[in-house]
């Protein structure tokens, strides 16, 4: 009988597809659970993981198409029991695909080559003869809805361009996207074009590859006699001999050796060319220092943690900002490392990476790995590789290193615990920290969080008893935490008659700093010039083209920033991009008025004011990748910046010891947002960004600039006092059952029409209407988004709240079922469950 088995495949859609196995296949081409495949699908070869393999099912009453490929043969199953577990429970908990699941677990695209070829249909035949015709009036509406030409760009004939396309096509065999364009001139866009009217097929096809990073390297042969040389020949030879007979081909390159004086070498014998795997370079700020030595909190904590190894066992380390938690980390490692265990640090956001990358290259050597966004596919590739061969038990990361093959897992540690950033906000919606604590529970592992400002559900946890909670409620060496001093800004404008961005305070203190030769930070916790632009003739907001949102304004660096020359309004949400008008779009006043202040404004700002200063911006404009971080870090530990301006990026675990005065502008606003979390994350925002001052001899002190001095969050905020939050917090939360006394999803509703997103969402509104009756699960909407329509997607939700997650999770699974029988798409719904943003 021929063996079938049940595919996970990247779709969006809530089941696995059985597929054959070749009848001529070997034994070792078979799959088992948990095996990466190449599956046909419409016309696509999509990498799928098998969940199972048997029979044929009985109600299997169509073709089964069989398997293109299975992949790494000689290794086995690339993903464990235990992580396919984990993904079951992810998709079951988040009410997410399965396959979009394991497609996150897996970050190895770089292993397998995708081509994607075009093809001639049936109807594009009949349009090929008819443009070869010439009849003008089918070549002009042939040419509606293609894509007008670049500004800047040669025009040619879109008739002509859809004949050349056709025409190349026209033997009926695929051809290669890249090789159609080159010989026909046709853009990627013409061919989408062409594709929507059904002229063209689209299809793909995949096989494995090596993706192992290769070096060339000239290694020098051993002679007893050499000929004669000539002197650029004798450098080579030189170099080679002062390296240990080996240097990479780059670092002759660097020297200004040529190439071509190295061929001769290896011509005559003197010099072979070996190609190896490039071998891995942590990277990250060199850490400064010698071996850390615990004080009596953290040895207390190390031990409390250390005698838990080898057995499930959940902790909050609540430690103050700059208690030392980051040492606990590291020795708590190495006690893991000791037993033979692997262990998995999260941290909250890539910009923490360089500096926890030096701290664990110091510790650890070549056993860590790096698992994060910014790395590119093949350096994921060989990471994933380096952890699942156990080449490197120590791995750190943002948030999908949790999904890390770590063998003998033993220690989970995640930092800074309360942050947002953990969880993801597309498909699959999972929040690394709960996966944590699950994948800690189904190991048998010890799983750490970690925060001065937990979050409440932890918190919550905590005083239940689930998570055992170790407080560190002192500095490292008894440093104390810095002085907060709030100011006032309608006090502000009524003294000064103008609005101000920085306080008169603040520019004062700032100043006194960077006399006394010390750093300073600032939070501007908005990025780009300005955050809106309108017309005052009209009140026209201009707006994004695709999303329901105004554009940013952004300008070019520049000595006066006054140059209107390349400034920009930008989308922070899909990415357009436009020119300044120079006029208001709709009345064509000249009176074009920006408001408020970001990141970039401030930057400008302070330049005007300290002059002297050594400025510098941290946001996501200036920071585009690990190495432009790793360099403005390591300008600011060096202190070639003594002023650093930025968004909540410089706000989270930096452990730069000059820093002795901290800024914080237009944090508060939050505090309007319609969002039950916002005084929450006031609190940690001010306190996090806080921590930064004060960290090393000298003295902290912090400058907050708010109009809501007396919120109960900006006064504990101010004197550090967690207790006094959570007391005031947990009172309204209780009342109005949110989570951590409720549970929460967030149904999202989106169509590119709007009358499909607004029909679904009342469908699935009338569903929980009729059905939940008994209060067992309470509705709010549906309505419109706060934010309507983003990248040309409208967008309606509906906030599910419950008492029990049982109750809530039937209920999100009858609407589905509901949904698809009511003819909705499944890709038209988004659950998300435990939602941190109801944008």
């Amino acid at each position: 009988m021929s063996e079938f088995c049940e595919v996970a495949l990247p779709v969006p859609l809530d089941r696995t597809f059985t597929y054959a196995v070749r009848p001529d296949a070997s034994p070792a081409q078979h799959p088992v659970r948990g095996s990466r495949v190449i599956a046909p699908f419409r016309n696509e070869k999509l990498i799928g993981i098998v969940l199972s393999v048997g029979a044929k099912p009985a109600d299997a009453d169509y073709e089964i198409r069989p398997l293109e490929a299975v992949l790494d043969q000689d290794d086995g199953p690339l993903l464990s029991e235990d992580l396919l577990v984990l993904a079951e429970w992810i998709a079951s908990y988040y009410l997410a695909p399965i396959g979009e699941v394991l497609r996150g677990m897996l970050p190895l695209v770089a292993e397998v080559r995708r081509t994607v070829y075009y093809r001639i249909t049936d109807l594009g035949r009949d349009i090929l003869a008819k443009l070869s015709d010439g009849d003008p009036a089918f070549e002009r509406s042939a040419q509606k809805k293609l894509p007008r030409p670049r500004i800047g760009t040669k025009e040619t004939d879109s008739a002509e361009l859809q004949r050349r396309v056709l025409d190349k096509l026209s033997s009926g065999e695929p051809v290669k996207v890249s090789t159609l364009r080159t010989a026909t001139a046709a853009s990627q866009s013409v061919l989408a074009a062409m594709l929507r009217k059904k002229w063209i097929a689209r299809e793909t096809s995949a096989v494995e590859r090596d993706a192992r990073r290769m070096e060339r390297v000239a290694v020098l042969i051993p002679e007893t006699r050499l000929p004669s040389l000539t002197q650029k020949q004798q450098a080579i030879l030189a170099e080679l001999a002062a390296c240990g007979g080996e240097i990479h081909l780059a670092a002759l390159r660097a020297k200004g050796l040529p190439p071509s004086t190295l061929q001769t070498l290896v011509r005559r014998g003197l010099v072979k060319i070996e190609e190896r795997p490039r071998a891995f370079r942590l990277g990250g700020i060199e850490s400064s220092g010698g071996p850390i030595r615990l004080n009596e909190p953290q040895t207390e904590a190390l031990a409390a943690i250390a005698s838990s190894l080898g057995a499930f066992h959940a902790f909050l380390l609540f430690g103050v900002t700059g208690s030392g938690k980051t040492a606990v980390y590291l020795a708590a490692m190495q006690r893991a490392l000791d037993r033979g265990q692997s262990a998995i640090l999260l941290v909250p956001e890539i910009g923490l990476t360089p500096q926890m990358a030096g701290l664990m290259d110091a510790a650890f050597g070549e056993k860590v790995a790096l698992l994060h966004s910014a790395l590119t596919p093949e350096e994921r590739s060989e990471q994933w590789r380096r952890i699942r061969s156990g080449d490197a038990p120590i791995i750190v990361g943002t948030r999908s290193a949790i999904f890390a093959p770590a063998p003998n897992l033993g220690l989970i540690l995640v930092d800074e615990e309360h942050d947002q950033s953990y969880k993801q906000e597309e498909t699959p919606r999972y929040n690394a920290r709960d996966v944590a604590v699950v994948r800690a529970r189904n190991a048998g592992a010890v799983v750490v969080l970690g925060s001065a400002t937990p979050s409440l559900e932890t918190w919550q946890n905590s005083a239940a008893g689930k998570y055992t909670r170790i407080e560190m409620k002192e500095r490292v060496n008894h440093r104390p935490l810095p002085q907060v001093e709030l100011i006032d800004m309608r006090n502000e404008f009524k003294e000064t008659g103008a609005e101000q961005l920085f306080s008169r305070a603040l520019i004062e203190q700032t100043q006194a700093a960077i006399d006394r030769g010390e750093q300073a930070i600032i939070l501007l916790n908005r990025r780009g010039y300005s955050f809106a632009a309108l017309c005052r003739a009209c009140g026209t907001k201009l707006e994004c083209q695709n999303c329901a949102i105004a554009l940013t304004h952004h300008k070019p660096p520049s000595e006066d920033g006054l140059a209107r020359e390349g400034q920009r309004l930008e989308c922070h949400y899909c990415g357009y991009r436009r020119t300044v008008p120079p006029r208001c779009p709709k009345c064509d006043s000249e009176h074009l008025y920006y408001l408020g202040a970001g990141s970039q404004q401030g930057e400008e700002r302070l330049s005007e004011i300290f002059p002297s200063a050594r400025i510098g911006r941290m946001d996501r404009d200036t920071v585009r990748g690990r190495h432009d971080l790793e360099r403005l870090l390591a300008r600011l530990h060096s202190g070639e910046i003594n002023l650093l301006v930025g968004t909540q990026m410089i706000a989270k675990g930096h452990d730069i010891h000059g820093v002795t005065l901290v800024g914080v502008v237009g944090c508060d606003h939050s505090l309007s947002m319609p969002d039950f979390r916002a005084a929450e994350r006031v609190f940690q925002l001010m306190t996090q960004v806080s921590g930064r001052a004060g960290r090393g001899e000298l003295p902290g002190r912090v400058v907050v600039q708010t109009y809501y001095p007396d919120h109960y969050a900006i006064v504990a905020a101010s004197t550090h006092d967690y207790y006094a939050f959570v007391q005031k917090e947990e009172k309204y939360r209780r009342w109005m059952h949110y989570p951590p006394f409720g549970v929460l999803a967030n149904v999202l509703v989106q169509s590119e029409k709007l009358e499909e997103a607004a029909g679904w969402s009342s469908i699935l509104g009338k569903y929980f209407v009729q059905n939940q009756s008994n209060g067992a699960v309470r509705m709010l909407g549906p309505c419109t988004a706060p934010v309507a329509r983003i990248k040309g997607v409208y967008r309606f939700h509906l906030i599910l709240k419950a008492a029990s997650r049982k109750a809530l999770n039937a209920a999100l699974r009858g609407m589905l079922a509901n949904a698809d029988t009511a003819g909705v798409p499944r890709r038209g719904v988004t659950v998300d469950v435990d939602a941190q943003r109801l944008m």
